[in-house]
Order: structure tokens, then sequence, then C-alpha cells
């Protein structure tokens, strides 16, 4: 069964030492061109960049850690996430990354934590291959992107603070979370907390659609990353677990071009001098697209996934 407000609730306070508490951050409508005013989760602002500590330190504060370390595959912020907690509490890491969508931005940040990074060939599934067949043979802890029950929990806890800040600012609570969505870890995270009391909107490129075709062809796809946000939002399927919460609990799923992810991105920066990496941008793209048109009262928050990019990519 995946997580629910109960065990994500307990999960908070466990993890609670190893984060930064991201600050929100509310704009008004007419800086950002919108029919309605936006909070931001800073997630970007997460110690490593992104949102992935959160179910790095689940995963092993709740899981027994061999003396052969934790083993991911990542295009890059989970590697960050998993080598960071890993070095934090005492422990090696190792990282499969698929060279296809490797940035040399996210590769500096997984050794700058202290991974051990192992560049792969071939497709996305075929670097998860590799990295499951590492932790089957050596025993090494396997810490997944988004297929684990323990993952979808520390995921879940930024929802949780979500509710917690927006009750406590002038809003008085959240009616919608944007996502930007890849293998489903925190899309599913978000949802086992909202369940059928928020709105939770997941956004996709056109080039890393897991989400929006899995919901329409079934889980078993192996979609081939692609387009500017390929490396954070790559996930070749959703996982299991993240399936099955998705399912019962996403209200929309909207797909975006590249294009309308680096307006958001330029958007995102004129209005708050503020940037992320190209997943933060794709979630703000739903709305400044078009693609999700809000009510005019709509208390929405998007979440600001990571920040591991170059500071002008938006630019190019």
């Amino acid at each position: 069964m995946y997580p629910n407000p109960d065990t994500i609730a307990a999960a908070a306070p466990l993890i609670a030492p190893y984060l930064r508490k991201t600050p929100m951050l509310e704009v008004e409508a007419k800086a950002l061109g919108l029919p309605c005013a936006v909070s931001f989760k800073l997630e970007h602002t997460q110690r490593t960049g992104t949102f992935k500590v959160r179910g790095a330190f689940f995963n092993m504060l709740t899981r027994d850690v061999p003396e052969t370390g934790v083993v991911a595959a990542s295009g890059g912020n989970h590697g960050a996430a998993v080598a960071y907690a890993a070095t934090t509490l005492g422990h090696h890491s190792r990282v499969f990354v698929p060279a296809l969508i490797a940035k040399e931005e996210k590769l500096k940040r997984m050794r700058h934590f202290g991974a051990e990074v192992v560049m792969t060939e071939g497709s996305v599934g075929a670097c998860m291959e590799e990295y499951a067949a590492y932790a089957d043979a050596t025993g090494a802890l396997s810490v997944h992107p988004y297929d684990t029950i323990p993952t979808l929990t520390g995921q879940g806890t930024i929802a949780y603070e979500i509710e917690k800040q927006m009750t406590l600012m002038d809003q008085g609570g959240v009616d919608t979370i944007i996502v930007s969505t890849g293998g489903g870890g925190l899309i599913g995270g978000v949802a086992a907390w909202a369940q059928d009391r928020i709105k939770v909107v997941s956004v996709e490129t056109e080039g890393t659609n897991t989400l929006e075709r899995s919901l329409r062809e079934g889980p078993d796809i192996d979609v081939g990353a692609s387009g500017v946000a390929a490396s954070s939002l790559g996930g070749p399927r959703l996982g299991v677990d993240s399936y099955a919460v998705i399912k019962d609990y996403v209200n929309d799923a909207v797909i975006v071009p590249d294009s309308a992810v680096f307006e958001a991105a330029s958007r995102l920066w004129e209005a708050t001098r503020l940037i992320g990496e190209p997943g933060s941008a794709v979630a703000l793209a739903a709305l400044t697209s078009g693609a999700y048109i809000p009510e005019k009262q709509e208390r929405i928050c998007v979440v600001l996934c990571g920040g591991n990019e170059v500071p002008d990519w938006f630019l190019e």
C-alpha cells in the first residue's frame, strides 16, 4: 500500500534535522501575467538543490545500510541527494548515470557530495538495469529514484510542508499543487498526502511525457527522454507504487513544449529574480502557456523542484 497522510506526517520530523525548511514566496498575478497570484515552494534552495534529499534520507534512516553502501541510478538530482545523504550518514555511494542525458553541472554536484559516478551507455532503461544488477551482485542498498514506498513517503513531506505554510500565509490554505513529473516520485508523494483534499496537477514536456502516456496506455511503456528537461524529468516509466497513487489521486496531466519552458523560466526571472533548472520551469509553464487555466481565486502552489543547472540556461 502506498503512503498516506499519517505515514508522511510521521516521516517529516525524522528527516527534518537533515533538511532545510524551504520557504514559500507569493507572487502577485500581474507580475507573472496570470489571472491569479501564485505561491512558489522554493525547493530548489534545498540542500543539494532539489527535493530529492527527502526521499534519500528517509530511505537510509529507515532501512539497513550494509558495508557496501548505497547505490542509485540518476540523471543527476537523485544521485546528488543520495550522495549527500550517504556521506552525511557515513556510507559509501555509487551512482549510475546514463551518458545520453548527463550534464556536466549535475555530474559535478554528485561528485562534490561524495558519489562514485559510473557512466553508462544506451538508454535510461539500460542504466536502470545496470544499477539494479550492481545492487543484486553486491548487496548495496538500492535507493530507487521513485519506485519505493520510502522514497514516496519522503517526497510527500514537501506537500505536508506546503499545506502547513500556506495555511499560515494570507491564503489560508492551498487548493492546487502543480508539480513537474519525471518517474513519479515527487508527484506520487504529493498525491499521497493530498488525496481528495487538494488538487494535484502533473506537468511534463513533450519529450518527457511518461505520466501522460502511462494514463493513456498503461504503465508498461518505455519513454525515450528528450528535450530541455530530459536530465531531470527523463524517467522511462512510472514506478509501480507511483503509478498506483497517481492513478487514484492526480487530477490533471498537462503537456507543454520546450519553448514554453524557456518562456516560463524567463517570466520567473523577470518577476522574482529566481532561477531554477528546466524541471522547475516546467511546472510554471503549465500556467504561463495556458495549458492549465486556474480559477480567479484558486490558491495555487507551484513547486520549484530543483536548481541544478547553469544560471543562464534559459537565455540560450
